[in-house]
C-alpha cells in the first residue's frame, strides 16, 4: 500500500472528545509496512483474534471463537466467491492493458475497470489472453459505465463472461499484496463455503474459518446464515474527501434470502445475538433493515452516528487507514474504543488487511456526530 509523501498522524490520544463532528483525518493511522500480511496464516483458523467484545482487550487465537459465543446466536456470512476477474490483454495498436471485472450482465456483456495508458475508442477490440484466434478472447467497447462520466467500462466478450474468467483470468489480490497469484491465492483468497460467483475481492473476516471450526460452532449450538454480497474493487479505495459526507459510495449487490431473514427473527425472538462476520455482512444486513429492500444494489455508508438495527456483534479484519471500513468500525464499537484497539494491535505486532488476522467487537450505543 503506497502512502503519500506527507507525514501520516499517528492514532489519536485515548482521551480525545467522544462527541464531534468526525473528519477523514480521524480515521489516519501510521501502519508499519512490515505488519501488512502478504500470505495467510498456516491455518485458516490458526490467525489471532483480538477480542474487544468488552472494555479491556484480549490476545486470542481465531480458533477459540466458539468458547465466545453462545447456543442460539446466529453466524451470519457472506457467501459471495471470488472470481478470477483480473485479465490481461492488448489493443488492436498493441498496447497492453488489464480488466479487472467487476459485474456480468446479460449477452455476455460485463463491467469492468481498466488499467491501460490510453483508453480505447467506443467500438474498439481488444485482444484478451491472446485474441479469440489464439485461444484467448476478444473484448468490444462499449462505453462508459454507469453513465457517459462513469469510471468504469461496459464491454461485450466474444464468450460467456464467467468461463472465460475461469479460463483465462487471475486472482484479484488486493492492491496491497506484493506477490502475483498463485495456487494458494486460488485456494486461501476465498472461503470454504463461497457459492455464488461475483466478487472481486474476498469477504476477509471469514476467510478465518474451516471446517472443523464450522463443526465445533455446530456442536455449541451457534447458528449459521448466509446472505450474498459482491463485494467490489471499491472496498479499497481510500475516502479522499476531509468533509466524510461528500464520499461517494460505491455501490454493491446484495441479496438477504427469505431463510436467512426468518432465520434473524428466530434468533432476536430467542434473546440471541447476531454476528456478522466481516463488513459486507453489515452492509448487506444494515441495508436490508433500512431500505427495506432484501435484493438490490446499495451504497450504504456507515459512520459514527448510524444506528444499527440487525448486527450486535462483528467479526472483522483490520482495514486500512482513511477508509470507509474504518469508519463503519468506529460506528459499530466507538471511535474511541477502535483507535485503542488499533494502537494494541499496532503495538503486538498483529497482522493487518486481507490476509491478516481478526477483531471481535460488540455494538455500542451511537455516537454523536453533532459537535
Amino acid at each position: 500500500m503506497a502512502h503519500s509523501s506527507a507525514p501520516i498522524r499517528t492514532l489519536p490520544p485515548i482521551t480525545q472528545r467522544t462527541s464531534h463532528t468526525f473528519t477523514l483525518s480521524d480515521f489516519d493511522f501510521e501502519l508499519p509496512p512490515e505488519l501488512i500480511a502478504q500470505h495467510p496464516a498456516a491455518q485458516r483458523s490458526g490467525s489471532r483474534l483480538l477480542d474487544g467484545s468488552s472494555v479491556s482487550q484480549v490476545d486470542r487465537i481465531f480458533h477459540e471463537l466458539p468458547g465466545l459465543l453462545n447456543e442460539g446466536d446466529l453466524l451470519v456470512f457472506n457467501d459471495t466467491k471470488v472470481v478470477k476477474a483480473r485479465i490481461f490483454g492488448e489493443k488492436a495498436s498493441g498496447g497492453k492493458l488489464e480488466l479487472l471485472i467487476e459485474r456480468v450482465l446479460p449477452g455476455h456483456e460485463v463491467v469492468a475497470h481498466m488499467k491501460v495508458s490510453k483508453k480505447p475508442l467506443i467500438g474498439g477490440k481488444m485482444f484478451m489472453a491472446g485474441g479469440a484466434r489464439h485461444g484467448g478472447f476478444d473484448a468490444v467497447l462499449l462505453g462508459r459505465w454507469p453513465d457517459a462520466q462513469g469510471q468504469l467500462f461496459h464491454l461485450k466478450l466474444s464468450d460467456e463472461p464467467h468461463a472465460l474468467m475461469e479460463k483465462h483470468g487471475h486472482v484479484p489480490l488486493p492492491p496491497y499484496i506484493a506477490h502475483t497469484d498463485t495456487e494458494e491465492d486460488a485456494e486461501r483468497y476465498q472461503t470454504v463455503f463461497a457459492r455464488a460467483p461475483g466478487a472481486v475481492a474476498a469477504p476477509t473476516a471469514a476467510l478465518h474459518f474451516d471446517e472443523a471450526l464450522l463443526a465445533q460452532l455446530d456442536a455449541r449450538g451457534v447458528q449459521r446464515a448466509s446472505v450474498t454480497l459482491h463485494v467490489g474493487a471499491g472496498t479499497f479505495q481510500p475516502v479522499k474527501t476531509e468533509n466524510i459526507a461528500d464520499h461517494t459510495m460505491h455501490s454493491e449487490w446484495y441479496e438477504v434470502p427469505e431463510a436467512t431473514q426468518q432465520a434473524i427473527a428466530a434468533c432476536k425472538a430467542r434473546g440471541g445475538k447476531v454476528l456478522a462476520v466481516g463488513t459486507t455482512t453489515v452492509r448487506t444486513l444494515e441495508s436490508w433493515a433500512k431500505f427495506g429492500q432484501a435484493s438490490g444494489d446499495t451504497q450504504i455508508f456507515i459512520t459514527p452516528g448510524f444506528e444499527f438495527q440487525v448486527v450486535d456483534r462483528l467479526i472483522t479484519n483490520f482495514h486500512l487507514p482513511k477508509s470507509t471500513l474504518m469508519m463503519l468500525v468506529s460506528a459499530f464499537a466507538g471511535y474511541e474504543h477502535i483507535m485503542g484497539l488499533y494502537r494494541h494491535a499496532i503495538a503486538n505486532q498483529y497482522r493487518f488487511f486481507s490476509y491478516g488476522d481478526a477483531m471481535l467487537l460488540t455494538r455500542t450505543r451511537p455516537e454523536s456526530q453533532a459537535s
